[in-house]
C-alpha cells in the first residue's frame, strides 16, 4: 500500500470517527468496565461494545485489553485516550464559547482556579467580591492550567488564579499573594511531634504528589531545595485528586506537600507542619491572568479588588 493511499485511508477513518465514540471510550476507561460505563450512561451493553469496536476498527488498533475482571487501556490506547480527552475538552470549550457569546457579560464573572479555596486569600477575595457586588453572577471553574488557559483565550473564563505565572499571548498578569508550603503527614508519624519540618528531614521519606495542579510546582520546589539526588526522598506520582491523596497519607503510604490554602478542610488522621530551609518558610507565588482585550466590567471590578487587597509596587505585567 502506497504512502498516498495510507494517508487517504487515514483521512477517511478520521472523518468517520464521531464524538460519541470518543466519549464512550473515555467513559469505559474511567469506569474500568464496558458494562459499568454502559449502565452509568444508560446505554445498552451491546451498543456500547459495538461503538468501541467500531472506533478500534477505524483507528486500526485495540484500545483496551479485555479480561473477566474488566478492561484496561493498551499502551496505544492510553495515548489515544489522552488525545480523545483533549478533543472533548476543546469541543466543550467551543460550546461554552458559543453560549457565552449569546449573553451579556457585564453582570457575569467566571473565575478559573486550580487550587483549593477551603481557606486563605482566594476564599477571602471571593467572599469580599460577593459582599461588594451581590448582583454579579459569580461562577468558578476548576480545571488543569492548560484547560484554564484554553478557556481564558476562548473567552469562557474571565480570569485565572493560579500558583506561578502562566505565559500566554495577549494576556496580562497581576502578582497577588504567596502561600506557605506545608507537609501533611499521619498524626502518629515521627515528624508530627515537631512544629517545623526542614526539607532535609524528608530525605528517607516517601513523598506522594498528585499529577494534577499544582503538583509540578511542588515537585520542582522539592528538587530545588534538595539538589543532590541522593538527598531527595522517594517521589510517587498519583493520578488522583487532593482529597484522595490525603486519604493515602492518612493510611501511612507516605507524606505529601500541600499549600496553605489546602488545609481548611480537616481530614481525620492528618496533621500539617510548616516546611522550612535555612532562610525560613518556603512559599509559592500566586498570580491573576486575564485577556488584554477583555471588556467585562465585572472583571475590571474584580481586578480592582485584587489590586486593592494585594498591592504591588510594579504595574501589571504583559503576558
Amino acid at each position: 500500500m502506497g504512502e498516498l493511499e495510507i494517508k487517504n485511508n487515514s483521512r477517511i477513518a478520521a472523518r468517520a470517527i464521531d464524538l460519541q465514540q470518543l466519549r464512550l471510550a473515555v467513559a469505559a476507561c474511567d469506569y474500568g468496565s464496558f458494562r459499568r460505563a454502559a449502565d452509568a450512561l444508560s446505554i445498552k451493553h451491546t451498543a456500547f461494545s459495538r461503538s468501541i469496536g467500531q472506533l478500534e476498527h477505524l483507528i486500526g488498533t485495540a484500545l483496551f485489553k479485555r479480561s473477566s475482571g474488566g478492561i484496561r487501556p493498551t499502551v496505544t490506547g492510553r495515548a489515544v485516550l489522552r488525545i480523545a480527552r483533549l478533543i472533548l475538552d476543546q469541543v466543550d470549550t467551543l460550546v461554552e464559547t458559543g453560549i457565552s457569546g449569546g449573553r451579556g457579560e457585564s453582570g457575569h464573572l467566571t473565575i478559573g482556579l486550580c487550587t483549593s479555596i477551603s481557606t486563605g486569600n482566594l476564599r477571602a477575595s471571593l467572599g469580599e467580591f460577593r459582599a461588594r457586588l451581590p448582583q454579579v453572577e459569580l461562577a468558578t471553574a476548576e480545571r488543569s492550567r492548560l484547560r484554564l488557559m484554553t478557556a481564558l483565550c476562548g473567552g469562557t473564563v474571565d480570569v485565572v488564579i493560579s500558583p506561578g505565572r502562566l505565559l500566554s499571548k495577549n494576556t496580562r498578569t497581576l502578582p497577588l499573594w504567596s502561600e506557605r508550603i506545608l507537609i501533611s503527614l499521619p498524626q502518629d508519624h515521627g515528624l508530627a511531634a515537631r512544629e517545623i519540618v526542614y526539607w532535609t528531614d524528608l530525605r528517607n521519606e516517601t513523598i506522594l504528589l498528585s499529577q494534577y495542579d499544582p503538583g509540578r510546582e511542588l515537585e520542582d520546589l522539592l528538587i530545588s531545595k534538595l539538589v543532590m539526588p541522593e538527598d531527595r526522598p522517594k517521589i510517587e506520582r498519583h493520578d488522583v485528586s487532593r482529597g484522595i491523596l490525603k486519604s493515602l497519607v492518612s493510611m501511612g503510604m507516605g507524606l505529601s506537600l500541600v499549600m496553605e490554602s489546602d488545609i481548611g478542610a480537616s481530614f481525620a488522621g492528618l496533621v500539617y507542619r510548616e516546611l522550612q530551609d535555612g532562610t525560613g518558610p518556603s512559599r509559592l507565588d500566586f498570580y491573576a491572568h486575564w485577556r488584554d482585550d477583555s471588556e467585562n466590567p465585572a472583571l475590571k471590578r474584580f481586578l480592582n479588588l485584587l489590586a486593592e487587597r494585594y498591592p504591588s509596587p510594579s504595574p501589571a505585567l504583559g503576558g
